[in-house]
This record gives structure tokens, C-alpha cells and sequence, in this order.
């Protein structure tokens, strides 16, 4: 079996302002896709909004440097993940097509094999 990492990108702006209704819908979605995948979810995580990050890099003298928030300005911020094992990446794709931040016009999911270093 592989691992996949999925990340699900979205605007930020529009998970704040979704409706309290539409709340519990995209949760129940989740619910499915982690019931669907089932053990083959081997971690998973929602990340506070990018307002909450730090970024550390080295300054031209191998210093550390942080700052606040993310590097780059972007419409869409990583949103939270999961790590996925999965025979192959059909198999991730169609799991994660499950996902409602695929179906959202604001948002998507990218999958990402992660190396096996045997």
C-alpha cells in the first residue's frame, strides 16, 4: 500500500462566512468520506486559518527568521489534510473525490504521494 497526503485548499474568507446551516452538511461529508476510507485514513487534521501561522526561514547570514502568517499571498490557504493509505492513486482519487471541498467552487483537494524511503 501507498500513502497520499490529500490537502484540501479553499478560500478562507468563504469557510468563515458559510452558513451556520451549511456547517454541519460539510462536516457530515467529512464523516462520510473518513467512514468510506476507513482505516485507510491514517492521520487527519482541519488547521486553523492562516492568520495563525508562522513561517521560518533563514536570513542571508544562517539566522532563523519568523514571521507571522504565510509566506505568500494566495486566494486559496491549505485548509487542513489527511494521510491516506491507498492501493494506488485511482484508489485516492476516487476517495477523495468524496471530499465537498472538490464540488465547492472555492476550493480544492490535491493529492500528493508521499516518498517511501524503504
Amino acid at each position: 500500500m501507498a500513502k497520499y497526503l490529500i490537502l484540501i485548499y479553499g478560500n478562507e474568507q468563504r469557510w468563515a462566512d458559510m452558513p451556520a446551516e451549511q456547517q454541519p452538511v460539510h462536516d457530515a461529508a467529512h464523516r462520510a468520506f473518513s467512514a468510506a476510507a476507513g482505516g485507510r485514513v491514517l492521520a487527519a487534521e482541519q488547521l486553523e486559518f492562516t492568520s495563525t501561522a508562522t513561517t521560518l526561514r533563514s536570513d542571508p547570514h544562517g539566522r532563523v527568521v519568523t514571521t507571522d502568517g504565510p509566506f505568500l499571498e494566495t486566494k486559496e490557504a491549505l485548509g487542513g489534510f489527511y494521510l491516506l493509505e491507498a492501493a494506488d492513486l485511482d484508489e485516492a482519487i476516487a476517495l477523495a473525490s468524496q471530499l465537498p471541498e472538490v464540488h465547492a467552487d472555492h476550493s480544492g483537494v490535491e493529492i500528493r504521494p508521499v516518498v517511501d524511503h524503504g
